[in-house]
């Protein structure tokens, strides 16, 4: 199996795949603000070839009430680049701006978001989706699980592990958005390379994520109201 066999599925080669990565800050008893964000938009050619065709990477301010400690300063990021960058919002609408909503409503979703342990970028995702609807309703693959199919035999399936043992280097600006984002997009390649897909139902059938959807109240809680 490899990239050339997923790229015969007629699945594939019609979907585009977004591979994105948050930085935040971490306040105490708060949900994570996203301070960062990175995107590489990627297809499979007909000839089995991962072909990024844009990218998008943009700092955030984040609220006022939430400040950088010293330990967020571990990646290079200051309270000066934050305080001059633009709000989560506006950097959201940007970006859903890559990715505009199919003119036939009933026709396959076009896109995939992909991210490693994806949880946190769909949760992220979410807390925005006022300024990100397309981003919102766009369901995940997770790599860390395609690392698990393609590499059982691994202890660990972190993303610098996952690179260690395939031979991939590290990007100097690890622990930044665009830095993971590329490791990512080369992680992989590699995993698709060597796992046992065919095509995009395999690989949603191993690694699809749904994305969040707003709780709805039951019966019984809105008869309370």
């Amino acid at each position: 199996m490899g990239l050339t066999d997923l790229a015969s599925d007629p699945h594939i080669s019609h979907t585009r795949f977004l591979v994105i990565d948050f930085e935040t800050l971490t306040p105490a008893g708060r949900p994570p603000e996203p301070v960062e964000v990175a995107a590489i938009m990627i297809e499979c050619s007909a000839a089995g070839e991962l072909v990024e065709t844009a990218r998008f990477e943009s700092l955030m301010r984040p609220p006022h009430d939430v400040p950088m400690t010293w330990r967020d300063q571990t990646t290079g990021l200051t309270p000066a680049m934050l305080a001059a960058a633009p709000p989560a919002g506006t950097v959201m609408a940007r970006l859903d701006r890559l990715l505009p909503a199919p003119e036939d409503p009933t026709a396959r979703w076009p896109y995939r978001l992909v991210a490693h342990s994806a949880g946190t970028e769909r949760t992220l995702i979410f807390a925005q989706r006022e300024h990100c609807a397309v981003l919102a309703a766009t369901p995940l693959i997770d790599s860390l699980r395609l690392a698990r199919t393609a590499l059982a035999g691994l202890s660990r399936h972190g993303l610098s592990d996952i690179a260690s043992h395939l031979g991939i280097p590290l990007p100097p600006d690890r622990h930044r958005a665009m830095g993971d984002v590329e490791l990512t997009v080369a992680v992989l390649a590699e995993l698709l390379e060597r796992g046992p897909w065919r095509s995009l139902h395999d690989l949603e059938r191993d690694a699809r994520v749904e994305p969040k959807r707003p709780t709805t109240p039951t019966a019984e809680q809105a008869g309370l109201f």
